[in-house]
């Protein structure tokens, strides 16, 4: 069907509900209110890990204790996004010594995990899915490290809630439910008995309200808490990965999980029309953000709105050339000079801008000429004003679809990022870390600083800008920009994009009309994201928090400390 006959559909189908209307009297935009409180404030992605984060830092915790409690949960609930099989980053702001500290704990490909020997088994491209999608996982190891540095209560008790609600079950939720039943999932977890045996109970993904019980994880999370990440680097949970490992012709080595060590890692910053806004540096995507909105700063924003035509465009225009130049550049800077300097210089961004038609969408767009020189988040504050940025995933839906035998966990399919082609920096090598999708940010102006997260694949970058521009040039406040409409595309090339329905019907008329090939997408849907956002105001030591209706998730502050 072509674009503009798409469009029209939807506007014959929309009784008015997806154009502009003028309605006098109170009201807003946006459906939920921001959470706001003087204590501290968990934003993630389910209700029961926002709690337990919660109950942390009501008990005292830091912003760290809280998040790795809540990360542990949601390796539970959210077992198709998240868990201790995959990789994490966390950029983390100190109170205390007014610094960003930032964590790379994304995990490297065996050491015996070739292109040589992907070849001899028939592979013309990176697996995604299977053993040899496998790297090592890293957020294990990462949660050690960041808690010796910033955490305050014991590490044991960080998994109290995560233990139980493993031996005695939780209720499945909506949005959890629906992606845990998608056929792509199912088809995935049915090639893997252990998967199937863990994760399809009955044969079939639990229905919603349907009690899960994950025994064989709580049994995981009780050696983590008890002996510590040796438990999974070099214990009984690294036998049973070794074990899984080789039962299905790995090449994963005791050597390869015990000489994992996270990075700590600068975060790299551009200043967007007087907002400071942050993010890590390769092997993550964030520097595309960063490129993106420098290239959306080259001009003013559009004064109908952000969901004009003339944003739109420039915003999906902006985001395209970004991404080129990211998949050409983006590297594990240990192997590869990644030109970040470059690409995000201010004199970049005016030559990429102005490639950009303002009246045709550009359906091949090239990288830059430079020399070399699905995921889940959540964030924090804690009662002092320290705040995490924190995201962590396995990949895509179920990671790899391989599950550690008897330890109720899916090992995560980064492996997929690399590629096979020898002239890319990001070619696969025993020992170096994959391209990355997962990345957490901050912005701060005058006394505010907001530490956000956008989860979602490729989606992560495009979905940072649009919030910040939302934030900074039309003025919403962090729960409005993080419910409004959405576009997300998952490459640089082709004219395709995915935009909510909830768009004005006279913007995707005036997309259209500039060659965008555009796919009506439900009013919230986790194909643009889940995000999370947390603002502390400095000045009043006052805390707002944001939670995105297109998850299961909540924002949930600190009951007031007791007395002693």
């Amino acid at each position: 069907m072509k674009p503009a006959i798409i469009v029209l559909a939807v506007l014959l189908s929309c009784s008015g509900l997806c154009g502009q209307s003028d309605f006098s009297g109170m009201g807003r935009s946006y459906g939920r209110s921001m959470v706001i409180s003087q204590h501290g404030i968990a934003a993630t992605s389910h209700v029961l890990a926002s709690q337990t984060a919660a109950g942390i830092l009501a008990r005292g915790g830091s912003a760290i204790d809280a998040a790795i409690a809540a990360n542990a949960v949601l390796g539970l609930v959210e077992p198709m996004m998240d868990g201790p099989g995959g990789d994490l980053f966390v950029l983390y702001w100190d109170a205390r010594t007014r610094q960003y500290a930032g964590l790379n704990a994304s995990g490297p490909a065996p050491r015996g995990l070739t292109p040589a020997l992907l070849a001899g088994k028939g592979f013309r491209e990176m697996p995604s899915d299977g053993i040899h999608s496998v790297t090592v996982p890293g957020a294990v190891e990462g949660w050690a490290q960041i808690h010796k540095r910033f955490g305050r209560l014991p590490w044991k008790d960080l998994f109290t809630d995560a233990i139980g609600y493993a031996e005695r079950g939780f209720p499945v939720t909506e949005v959890i439910q629906e992606a845990w039943a998608g056929a792509e999932n199912v088809n995935k977890l049915r090639a893997n008995s252990e998967s199937t045996r863990v994760f399809l109970p009955r044969g079939k993904a639990p229905e919603v309200g349907e009690v899960f019980r994950n025994p064989d994880l709580g049994r995981a999370y009780r050696l983590i808490a008890n002996e510590g990440s040796d438990a999974f680097y070099k214990g009984a949970i690294a036998e049973a990965i070794l074990k899984t490992s080789n039962h299905l012709g790995g090449t994963m080595t005791a050597h390869d999980l015990l000489s994992f060590a996270p990075e700590w890692v600068s975060p790299i910053s551009t200043d967007y029309r007087g907002a400071r806004v942050f993010e890590l540096p390769p092997n993550g995507q964030g520097m595309a953000a960063l490129e993106m909105l420098n290239i959306l700063g080259t001009s003013q924003p559009d004064a109908a709105g952000p969901f004009s035509a003339i944003e739109m465009h420039k915003r999906i225009e902006a985001m395209k050339l970004a991404y080129s130049d990211l998949r050409r550049y983006n590297a594990d800077p240990r192997s590869y000079d990644v030109p970040v300097a470059k690409l995000l210089s201010k004199e970049w961004a005016l030559q990429r801008a102005a490639l950009i038609n303002g009246g045709r969408a550009n359906c091949a767009v090239t990288a830059g000429p430079v020399k070399p020189g699905d995921t889940t988040y959540l964030t924090v504050v804690d009662r002092e004003g320290n705040m995490a940025s924190w995201i962590q995933s396995v990949s895509q839906g179920f990671g790899s679809g391989v599950t550690v035998e008897g330890m109720g966990f899916e090992l995560h399919d980064r492996g997929g990022g690399f590629s096979l082609d020898p002239e890319s920096p990001n070619v696969l090598a025993g020992g170096k870390r994959p391209f990355h999708t997962i990345i957490p940010a901050f912005m701060e102006r005058g006394d505010t600083r907001i530490a956000f997260g956008i989860m979602g694949g490729a989606n992560q970058p495009l979905a940072h800008a649009q919030f910040v521009s939302n934030v900074v040039d039309y003025g919403m406040n962090i729960q409005a920009a993080l419910e409004a409409p959405r576009f997300t595309k998952r490459t640089a090339n082709g004219c395709d994009v995915s935009i909510e329905s909830r768009v004005p019907v006279t913007t995707l008329l005036g997309l259209s009309e500039r060659g965008h090939q555009i796919a009506i997408r439900r009013e919230y849907t986790q194909e643009m994201g889940r995000g999370q956002a947390i603002l502390h105001d400095s000045r009043s030591n006052t805390n707002y928090a944001a939670s995105d209706p297109r998850t299961d998730g909540a924002a949930v502050p600190e009951a007031i400390p007791q007395q002693p």
